[in-house]
């Protein structure tokens, strides 16, 4: 960075021009995933920093309170550049709204998460350094960066890859601001933090969109960042080597103890059993001896199995606990790899899927068998280092998906692709091997007497379909033209009654569920994972457009799929006059400026095509959309709904 502005706690750069209007397209991503992502990433980070050589847990802190503003570093100078933001599309309009009306607290929500036995940040007096050594400057100043061990094993079973998980703290606070206080193994203790605006105008001048707490010194013409010794609020304190994310204006929707709990449960329950990983929330504690408190209890978990549709912690515990493993092999077409399969059968299972997860014990995602989401299984995966190192590559940036989609490599693309198909097919195999196990036949058939009853069976409609045979008075054998048809007899209105109850009958038996079921591989959103997808029939939908307003209903009170379900997501598909179908072309922030759910009265979260948790009363579901200026009142939808 050859120049910076020079005064204020905060330092932005400058450019020429505003060119780019938008918020970073990632603080939207992480945004969606909730408090989840933001507590996945942190503790992932946390597992990544660990002591090298050190078997004692990792112990991660989380605490949640209120702290005056004053006590925020330098939250006056983010407060003015707020106030200068201006936003060019309507989505970061809102955003821009939603940031000024924070700003006149008083008292500021804050969660934070402090780390025990990890490394710290190193170099933090070498500041802007740009050397792999010198974990601060990667950390605190560059994006799509992530520090490389240099010990291979160290590296393979690092969370970390893509290097943008750090947003996931700006994304959990209303103003996109945080901050990290850092200890090392000097007892150097640094405070920085960044910001995540848009390009702005500030005092005449055009400025990029992040913001760095930082100090900045003159070295042959160039600026370089140096971060400050920490010597502030107790809140932003860290003191013991390792540490400390710290995250003020904490988003209201995330501030919810119960659900850190659960996310720390969800993604990390295996670090957690191996007595690799310990956390603290406020004053509950997760380790190895207390975990199944909390996974047991209803107060956080559902405990009827036969209600684990989307949340499945509890049946992968019991399945890591009370199964022996089984190695399977998947091979993505060049190398096979070799995985230990933790596999439950119960009848009583509603929805199968496995947890895929990395030797450091974090799981990854809710893995869908092709063609088995509804079978009745649990299990879980976990492979060695080399198969560590093939999922870690394969992981999407948020850690939350295989993929193939970020490789620009045909090949390796390709690869990818045969991979998760074939693992598919691997755990299929044990699926089904289960279910035989599970389903045997009686045993041996006595065929005697069904064999007699077929040979009866057999004459006697023969006997009817040749009628009686009869010798006249020349001995000669001709066929009898006296026995009747059944038909014959009952006449032709008769026939035609019954013709036409069959029809009625075949037409019932022939009766579809309207909602039909998308396969695995079918328009599916990288971010609906662990649901099922269902196309819906323009007949249980009714759409009318009014002046300013768009109302949607929805009509699942014929569906069985649909019964007992009280909410559900529902993504918008772009359908020309043709019937072709467009189905990443659509996003809703570009039509509709706001979404109300009609049965509960409160507007619907919503990211590209999706809106979240729209509710299902007596089978009934409502939608008010308002529309923006720009919208097409000629498009025409499919609708597909997401359980």
């Amino acid at each position: 960075m050859s120049q910076v502005l020079t005064q204020g706690k905060w330092k932005f750069s400058p450019i020429p021009n505003i060119e780019e209007s938008n918020f970073n397209k990632s603080l939207e991503r992480f945004y969606d995933m909730g408090v989840s992502g933001l507590v996945r990433e942190n503790l992932q980070n946390s597992l990544d920093g660990r002591l090298i050589d050190n078997n004692e847990p990792v112990v991660l802190r989380v605490k949640t309170g209120t702290i005056h503003k004053v006590h925020i570093p330098g939250i006056d100078e983010v407060r003015e550049r707020i106030l200068k933001l201006e936003g060019r599309n309507t989505y970061t309009n809102e955003t821009i709204t939603h940031m000024k009306n924070k700003l006149n607290q008083d008292e500021v929500k804050y969660i934070s998460f402090e780390d025990i036995n990890t490394r710290g940040l190193t170099g933090a007096k070498n500041g802007q350094s740009g050397s792999k050594k010198d974990t601060w400057g990667i950390y605190a100043y560059n994006k799509g960066v992530h520090f490389e061990e240099d010990r291979e094993e160290m590296e393979v079973s690092r969370g970390g890859s893509h290097g943008i998980g750090k947003i996931a703290s700006n994304a959990a606070s209303d103003l996109h601001v945080m901050y990290f206080a850092n200890c090392d193994a000097n007892g150097d203790q640094h405070l920085g933090g960044t910001v995540q605006l848009i390009e702005h105008f500030y005092n005449g001048k055009a400025f990029r969109s992040t913001g760095y707490f930082t100090d900045v010194k003159w070295e042959n013409n160039n600026s370089k960042f140096y971060p400050y010794e920490n010597s502030f609020n107790q809140v932003f304190k860290k003191d013991t080597r390792g540490l400390k994310i710290i995250i003020p204006y904490f988003r209201e929707e995330y501030d919810d103890e119960n659900e850190i709990v659960k996310s720390i449960c969800d993604s990390f329950f295996i670090s957690i059993l191996k007595n690799k990983l310990e956390v603290l929330v406020n004053d509950k504690k997760i380790n190895k001896d207390t975990i199944l408190q909390y996974v047991k209890d209803q107060a956080y978990y559902n405990q009827d199995i036969t209600e684990a549709k989307k949340e499945f912690t509890p049946l992968y515990v019991d399945t890591y606990l009370n199964t022996t493993a089984k190695e399977i092999t998947v091979s993505n077409g060049v190398k096979d790899f070799h995985f230990q399969l933790y596999f439950r059968y119960d009848e009583r299972i509603p929805k199968g899927r496995v947890a895929i997860v990395r030797t450091i014990g974090m799981k990854i995602e809710d893995f869908i068998v092709a063609s088995n989401a509804t079978k009745p299984f649990n299990a879980l995966l976990i492979g060695g280092s080399d198969e560590d190192a093939y999922l870690k590559s394969l992981e999407n940036e948020s850690h939350t998906k295989l993929s193939k989609d970020h490789f620009n490599d045909r090949n390796l693309k390709r690869l990818a692709t045969r991979f998760i198909n074939n693992l598919s097919k691997e755990i299929a195999k044990v699926i089904e091997e289960a279910i035989k196990e599970n389903n045997p036949t009686d045993g041996k058939i006595d065929t005697q007497d069904i064999l007699y009853i077929v040979e009866s069976h057999f004459k006697k409609d023969l006997e009817n379909s040749l009628g009686t045979v009869k010798i006249n008075q020349d001995k000669s054998l001709v066929k009898s033209t006296t026995r009747q048809s059944q038909k014959e007899k009952r006449g032709p209105q008769e026939k035609h009654n019954k013709d036409s109850k069959d029809s009625k009958d075949s037409t019932t038996n022939r009766k579809r569920d309207p909602l039909k079921r998308q396969k695995s591989n079918e328009n599916i959103d990288d971010n609906q994972e662990g649901k099922e997808r269902y196309s819906a029939h323009p007949d249980m939908v009714e759409r009318v457009i009014l002046e300013n307003k768009e109302m949607i209903k929805f009509n699942f009170s014929q569906s069985d799929i649909f019964a007992g379900e009280n909410a559900c997501d529902i993504s918008l598909s772009i359908i020309d006059g043709m019937g072709v179908e467009y189905a990443d072309e659509f996003q809703i922030q570009n039509s509709y400026e706001g979404i109300l759910d009609m049965n509960s009265r409160e507007s619907c979260a919503y990211r590209k095509n999706v809106i979240k948790n729209v509710q299902i009363r007596n089978g009934i579901a409502q939608l008010q959309l308002n529309l923006s200026r720009s919208f097409n009142r000629s498009l025409k939808f499919v609708y597909y709904v997401e359980v």
